[in-house]
């Protein structure tokens, strides 16, 4: 997955996984990434066994547009 795949993704989408899709928008490791929602600094939902990220949070944390 490009960056730009991401970028895109966090812009059109509600949610997005924890692992690719918002740790790499927030240039963190694997590691750091669920080491950072483990310790509460990404706010994450519980979809069966995964974990996604909203993207209203990540797209304030970025700094990007929110849609209209």
């Amino acid at each position: 997955m490009t960056d730009r795949e991401i970028q895109k993704a966090i812009r059109e989408r509600l949610t997005v996984p924890l692992w690719p899709h918002a740790g790499r928008a927030l240039n963190l490791k694997r590691g750091a990434t669920y080491a950072a929602a483990a310790a509460g600094k990404i706010p994450t939902l519980d979809v069966s066994r995964k974990k996604d990220v909203p993207c209203s949070w990540l797209r304030n944390k970025l700094g990007l547009k929110q849609p209209t």
